[in-house]
Parts: C-alpha cells; structure tokens; sequence
C-alpha cells in the first residue's frame, strides 16, 4: 500500500488478498470517482439549498443563466440539456413560473411557440448558487495544485468524451 492510503485502498486491498486472480485497478479509479461524487453531491446539494433551489431548479434556472441575454430557451432547448421527458420538462417549467423564478413569453419568431425567460429574482438564486457552488468545489479540490487540477480534468475529459454521445 502506498505511504498516504484511502479506504478504496484498503478496499482493494483486501479484495487482492482474496482473489488475486482479478485486475483492480478499475475499482482504485472507479470507486474514488464514486465516493468523490457523493461528497460533491453533497456540496451541491447545500450550495443550492443556500440559495433556496433544488437540484431541478438548479438544472433549469442554470440552462437559461448560461444562455446569456435575454436568458431564455425554447422548452425543446430545455429538454435538450437537462436530459429530461417533455412531461417532466413541462412541470418543472409549471413550478418555476409558480416560484417566479421564470415566466413564459409567446416566442416572436414562432407564433404558436413559447419561450422560458428568467426573471430577475430566478437570476439573483441562480447566481447566488454558482457563486456558493464554485466556493464549495474549490474547497474540495483545495489539497490539488493548479496543475494537478489541470491534468485531472484532462484525463476526465478524455474518460467522459466515450460516453458523450
């Protein structure tokens, strides 16, 4: 084991010990992804309660944040990045106009279509998460150089771009 050892470690460790026969390496990767996951979820999960959002809303509200002024998206462009049915996509719209956090305008450029816009007060949550979010990324990321944050991400890039597809 190496001199600093995690519980995936000792994990793995004992795994080796009964079956030898097998490759571990996949669970010394895999298994570290996994429990980083549910501390970042973690993370996430508080930033956004911070600013009064569910995980939902966050999926949403960050959609039209990022697509700049006017901050708004067409429902297909919605579904199109949080990976949702149509059926969910049209609640989750129901409940934000419902929260104030957007509202639904006729969409100019196609008479029978509806655009999603964020409002101000969605825009104030929404930035009050991403700032609480980043802060609370970084600081599990803290114990990395710039450089070994810079490589991991690459070496997850090339890990993620197989699956999407």
């Amino acid at each position: 084991m190496p001199a600093e050892s995690d519980e995936v470690d000792r994990i793995v460790g004992a795994w080796s010990a009964q079956r030898p026969d097998l490759d571990f390496s996949p669970l010394e990767v895999l298994s570290r992804v996994d429990r980083l996951s549910r501390h970042l979820d973690r993370a996430r999960r508080e930033a956004f309660r911070r600013s009064e959002l569910e995980p939902w809303e966050w999926d949403v509200l960050s959609a039209l944040r990022r697509a700049g002024e006017p901050f708004q998206l067409s429902p297909k462009q919605l579904l199109q990045q949080t990976l949702v049915s149509s059926g969910t996509m049209t609640n989750r719209i129901d409940r934000l106009v419902g929260r104030r956090l957007v509202r639904r305008e006729s969409d100019p450029g196609d008479g029978r279509g509806i655009l999603v816009t964020l409002t101000d007060e969605g825009r104030t949550r929404v930035d009050a998460a991403i700032t609480r979010l980043v802060d609370a990324e970084a600081v599990l990321l803290e114990s990395l150089s710039r450089a070994d944050r810079d490589r991991l991400a690459a070496l997850l890039r090339k890990l993620s771009l197989g699956f999407d597809v």
